[in-house]
């Protein structure tokens, strides 16, 4: 076989690989089962040594998604609504960080409030609650306009029901997770929620954490946090991720601890629990 020969038999092997995977319907049924298990872009053929046109462009259409999730400033009212701000008693306050540079650049301002703001938020809150939940913009402000209309109600109303005293909700901008300290130490609330965005990735740029803590004070440190993660619409739902979170925070208020040494139970395992 000459040279000419075996590459004509490798294109027209390549050819028909491609066309194997060219449509959903044609996927063996291992290879849908394997893609449904993930949003990563497996299996997706090629063309020569490159993606195929069409994967090339979903892939810079996820990545300018991402881009504008990082660099996106949080806008209260025309990302959330008026109605909703005023419904759930959201209020601005900023971190250390002057501006989007200085918080992508020095993540240690983002794990701190400003002055003002840490006037704000005492004048705001009531101290020493069951539960303070903050909302952080993160690392992705499409993740807070996309899953905080429908995560936050759920977890006010589930907080409720479970006779739970809440303050108002402050909204951090440049916001890190150790910020959990600083709303810790100034309102000595029993468990701190933070609702902050994730960093975006090629999957979704939508993704939204909850960080949880136990009275948090300046010391705490990761290993101190719980962490619900992948709330978005091909990870954890919403409904699925208030309620972890609830059964978290009853968890911490009946162990009187959080993070490594928390394990965390089943949705159904405890039931979120009613305090005097």
């Amino acid at each position: 076989m000459t040279r000419e020969d075996a590459k004509d038999g490798e294109e027209r092997n390549q050819n028909r690989n491609e066309k194997q995977l060219a449509s959903p319907h044609d996927l063996p049924e291992l290879l849908k089962k394997l893609r449904a298990q993930t949003p990563a872009r497996l299996l997706a053929g090629r063309s020569g040594a490159a993606y195929r046109t069409n994967t090339q462009l979903d892939l810079r259409e996820a990545h300018a998604a991402a881009r504008d999730a990082v660099r996106a400033e949080l806008n209260l009212v025309a990302d959330l609504g008026e109605d909703f701000v005023r419904r759930w008693n959201l209020f601005e306050v900023f971190s250390q960080a002057a501006s989007k540079d200085e918080y992508l650049l020095r993540p240690v301002l983002g794990r701190r409030l400003n002055e003002p703001s840490r006037a704000e938020l005492i004048n705001h809150c009531a101290p020493e609650q069951y539960l303070q939940i903050a909302i952080g913009d993160g690392l992705s402000v499409t993740a807070i306009k996309t899953q905080i209309p429908r995560l936050l109600p759920l977890l006010c109303d589930g907080a409720q029901a479970s006779g739970w005293s809440l303050s108002s909700i402050p909204v951090i901008h440049h916001c890190r997770v150790g910020i959990l300290n600083d709303l810790g130490e100034l309102l000595q609330p029993t468990v701190v929620i933070l609702l902050i965005g994730e960093r975006p990735g090629l999957a979704t740029a939508e993704s939204l954490s909850a960080y949880m803590a136990y009275r948090p004070n300046a010391s705490d440190s990761d290993a101190n946090r719980n962490l619900v993660s992948n709330i978005h619409a091909r990870g954890v739902s919403p409904e699925h991720a208030a309620q972890r979170i609830l059964n978290l925070a009853a968890l911490m208020m009946k162990t009187h601890e959080s993070g490594y040494r928390l394990r965390e139970e089943p949705p159904t395992g405890i039931a979120p629990v009613r305090l005097p």
